[in-house]
């Protein structure tokens, strides 16, 4: 009777396997899901605890901010919860090693394809590791890591009707939120943006560009797919695209904190060009969903995987 012989580390080089075991031939390969190997005086495998929050962090040259923000995600409040993906768009600097350094899993794209890409690489990360939530949150530092925990929360809370959120936005202008100072150019373009939603979709969102987000399973699902989701800017406009696909956005108050190093992607005149772009993105966006009725399709396809 022969016997099967499970390779793994170093045994899986096919010409070192063939001076061990001269004998053995390759029969195939196999996955051992949801298990772990672990090397506690023997080699052996452990069933991997699932976690339901993965947390996603788009960095671009953020080796002096990303770190003090791994040490607190390493917190075991947070830590026995969340996973953590760090989507490296290409950085000059070495956020990529010291993310990995730290035992992250780290996500590196070869060129910079911008804030957008980075999120939705991370949420088809999600899909195809079975994770319930995710939770986006920026590298700066701006973000307190205290506001994960109650957006997950709030993410597992129903309304007066019984229904649970698909998104829930970490507000920095509600009451009960921590002061955050921002320049005119900014303040024009939040209340335009405010303006325009109301308009489209009757709802007030007090802080449409916020990027610290929660979503639930079927919005990153929805988000994962091609042609579903900005892969530039992604702010106001994929609000008004998911209102008016009847997805249920929620906002709660969040503690922010200004950036002290590095550089902003909206620095100089970008708030000024930034505006004028969303504008217009967010005007396609209503004639897409509104007029066109383009996605109603795709939102029939999602609902199949509630059956």
């Amino acid at each position: 009777m022969s016997k099967l012989y499970a390779a793994y580390g170093s045994n899986l080089n096919i010409m070192q396997m063939g001076y061990r075991c001269p004998t053995a031939k390759v029969v195939g390969i196999g996955k051992i899901l949801d298990y772990k190997l672990t090397f506690r005086g023997v080699a052996t495998i452990e069933k991997e605890a699932k976690k339901e929050v993965l947390i996603i962090i788009p960095a671009y040259n953020e080796e002096k901010t990303i770190v003090p923000l791994l040490e607190k995600l390493e917190q075991p409040e947070i830590a026995q919860v969340a996973d953590v993906l760090v989507v490296n768009d290409a950085s000059q600097d070495k956020t990529n090693h010291v993310t990995k350094k730290r035992n992250h899993t780290v996500i590196t794209n070869i060129f910079n394809l911008g804030y957008g890409s980075g999120l939705q690489l991370g949420y088809k990360y999600a899909v195809r590791k079975g994770y319930s939530y995710v939770i986006q949150m920026d590298a700066d530092g701006q973000h307190d890591v205290c506001n994960l925990l109650e957006i997950y929360k709030e993410l597992q809370k129903e309304d007066e009707n019984g229904k649970l959120p698909d998104i829930v936005l970490g507000s920095r202008f509600m009451e009960g939120s921590s002061g955050f100072s921002v320049s005119f150019a900014k303040k024009i373009a939040f209340v335009w943006f405010r303006i325009m939603l109301k308009t489209g979709t009757g709802r007030r969102i007090t802080d449409p560009t916020t990027g610290l987000q929660g979503l639930n399973w079927r919005t990153f699902r929805f988000y994962s797919k091609y042609n579903n989701f900005d892969d530039k800017y992604p702010d106001a406009n994929m609000l008004m695209q998911m209102l008016l696909l009847g997805f249920r956005v929620r906002e709660i108050p969040a503690v922010m904190h200004v950036r002290t190093t590095g550089v902003s992607m909206h620095s100089g005149l970008k708030p000024v060009l930034y505006m004028f772009r969303m504008t217009f993105s967010i005007l396609a966006v209503w004639i897409r969903e509104k007029i066109l009725k383009m996605d109603e399709d795709k939102i029939r396809e999602l609902e199949k995987y509630n059956e």
